[in-house]
């Protein structure tokens, strides 16, 4: 019997090693390692492990963020995630929120949050939706006018 870190260890190790586009694509490469589990714990697993969808060469596939990676990311690998993925940006106060297609939120959001975005405090994200929190310094204007730039909306 496969104990959950193991098993979230050998996740790690496929996503690096192959580029997985679906839940049931993971679930049949454990098999194959003998380890058998459902697409529901798969999921649960990619959620806890931090896991996002990113687009490469055309393709959605699962990333698993680095731990030894830096903080944060340049500026134009921030400006190609909100291009690909932001439809919209609204905002009221200190608070943006940015629509997305549905599924992609999380990716956007996390990119938000590794950027370090100058006057942004977190984000919360949904399946289309993210809410970007801004800082009453900066506000919510600010913020959402630089994410409409960055997004080339």
């Amino acid at each position: 019997m496969t104990t959950k870190a193991q098993r979230q260890h050998l996740v790690r190790e496929l996503l690096a090693a192959h580029e997985i586009a679906s839940q049931s694509q993971l679930v049949e490469l454990l098999a194959e390692r003998s380890v058998a589990v459902t697409q529901a714990t798969v999921c649960r697993d990619l959620d806890e492990m931090g896991v996002a969808k990113m687009r490469t060469a055309g393709r959605t596939v699962y990333a698993v963020p680095e731990a030894d990676a830096p903080e944060a990311l340049p500026a134009n690998t921030l400006r190609r995630v909100l291009g690909d993925w932001v439809l919209d940006v609204r905002w009221s106060d200190n608070l943006v929120v940015l629509r997305t297609p549905p599924g992609s939120a999380h990716v956007v959001a996390s990119a938000i949050d590794r950027s370090n975005l100058d006057g942004v405090i977190g984000t919360i994200a949904g399946d289309d939706t993210l809410l970007v929190v801004a800082d009453s310094v900066t506000g919510g204007a600010a913020v959402a006018s630089h994410c409409r730039v960055l997004a080339d909306l």
